[in-house]
């Protein structure tokens, strides 16, 4: 009884966080909802006794994306509009419908199919945490290091990104000195 109460809880709590990083227009309000939904979602894995992607949920999604994109806003002006220059609006809804139900598809497809089975079956003496440690460290421990060593690179990237000067404050110029000085670069 208790678990379908919190998951109906964290279910509507979530889609409700969500809803409002969808639909704010301030983005402090878009960044503290996507935060609490994140955290919401972990709420799941650790009704599912999964105590590991709960706490990794947290961490990493909660932690260090939302970092990311806090840092990825200020670099924004968020109180300029953006202009969009779309040609065909109904074409690319229909397109974004259709790759949007075939990701659905694709997530739904090993729920519905009946013909699968664990390749490495579960000890119920050990946890959560050491299991997936298992499976991480012996079957996956090269795309494991490889993963380590990418986001290594883009780290330093991004850091060698931000570290260049930029010769313009835009935050301080108008709309028509940004014009200007757009046009100014495209020659």
């Amino acid at each position: 009884m208790f678990e379908i109460v919190a998951f109906y809880l964290f279910a509507f709590l979530t889609v409700t966080m969500f809803s409002i990083t969808v639909f704010t227009n301030n983005s402090l309000y878009a960044l503290s909802s996507l935060a609490a939904g994140m955290i919401f979602i972990s709420a799941f894995f650790f009704l599912l006794e999964a105590e590991f992607l709960g706490a990794v949920q947290i961490v990493v999604y909660t932690g260090a994306v939302m970092a990311l994109y806090a840092f990825g806003m200020m670099f924004f002006d968020s109180l300029s509009t953006v202009k969009e220059n779309i040609k065909n609006p109904r074409l690319v809804f229909l397109l974004t419908g259709i790759a949007s139900l075939i990701v659905v598809l694709i997530f739904t497809a090993p729920i519905i199919a009946t013909n699968i089975e664990a390749h490495y079956p579960i000890n119920s003496e050990w946890g959560n945490s050491q299991q997936v440690g298992l499976v991480l460290f012996t079957k996956y421990l090269v795309p494991f290091e490889v993963a380590a060593v990418m986001l290594l690179v883009a780290m330093i990237g991004g850091i060698i990104l931000a570290g260049k000067k930029m010769d313009v404050s835009y935050s301080e110029l108008s709309e028509e000195q940004i014009d200007k000085l757009e046009e100014e670069k495209e020659r």
